[in-house]
């Protein structure tokens, strides 16, 4: 069985960490490479990195700020954000991730999920995708959650994983900042239909919810950030509780 991965997000505006509720209200969280260091001391397992206005406004992710990072941490770490080609991932190589997140840019074109495992490995490529409700049914959401799409969540991810996607980053919108727990039912049934690993993201706001998540869903991973980035529940401590649990846990 695969260890429990606990995952700071740390989500990027204009080079300055951010958080916001639901996608909207977005404030500071500090800097990023800052935090990141901070969290490998925590002992997170995993970071990931999203731009979240590349896609937006046009522009790539901010390689300087991933090489800057990487140059910090010793645990995985996945970048996000306007990459569209497979020379994005590339450079993004280079700067030190070792896994890309694309979500727009899928959407669009779903061949590039293919085109960037072929050329890195499966392992190397996670779908990120923001699903939303659109009149009682979970629908894929594009740039940065502004737009929806007729696409059925649960087809997408199989459709990704069958194009050589080695993860999902599942974010359910309406749990986004909310601090009321993980969309259970989504990811569990998303999970439960894979073949590949399932991060859940969107409403930790207690070690309970990270529980909960673990043990109702086969999601693998959990991500969350104002939690974790202004302090409310330090993942040592959150280690412990799911431990205490007898969930399998990186310690």
């Amino acid at each position: 069985m695969l260890k429990k991965r606990i995952i700071p997000c740390l989500d990027i505006k204009d080079g300055q960490t951010v958080k916001g509720v639901n996608f909207v209200d977005v404030r500071s969280a500090g800097d990023p490479i800052e935090l990141a260091k901070r969290y490998v001391l925590e002992g997170a397992d995993e970071l990931v990195f999203l731009d979240i206005t590349a896609t937006i406004d046009g522009r790539k992710t901010f390689a300087k700020l991933v090489e800057e990072i990487a140059h910090e941490i010793n645990i995985p770490f996945t970048v996000g954000g306007g990459i569209s080609s497979v020379e994005d991932a590339a450079i993004l190589v280079k700067a030190g991730a070792d896994k890309v997140s694309v979500n727009s840019a899928a959407v669009r074109r779903p061949e590039l999920v293919k085109e960037i495992a072929d050329e890195f490995g499966s392992q190397f490529i996670v779908v990120a995708i923001d699903a939303g409700l659109v009149e009682g049914k979970w629908k894929v959401f594009v740039k940065g959650g502004r737009e929806a799409t007729d696409i059925d969540v649960h087809e997408w991810a199989k459709e990704v994983e069958r194009l050589g996607a080695g993860e999902i980053l599942l974010t359910s919108m309406a749990n986004d900042g909310t601090k009321a727990g993980f969309a259970i039912e989504l990811t569990n049934k998303l999970a439960a239909d894979l073949n590949i690993p399932v991060i859940a993201s969107g409403g930790a706001g207690t070690s309970e919810h990270f529980k909960e998540v673990f043990e109702k869903t086969e999601a693998t991973g959990a991500l969350a950030a104002s939690v974790f980035h202004f302090g409310e529940i330090p993942i040592p401590e959150l280690k412990k509780v799911l431990r205490d649990k007898n969930i399998e846990i990186r310690i």
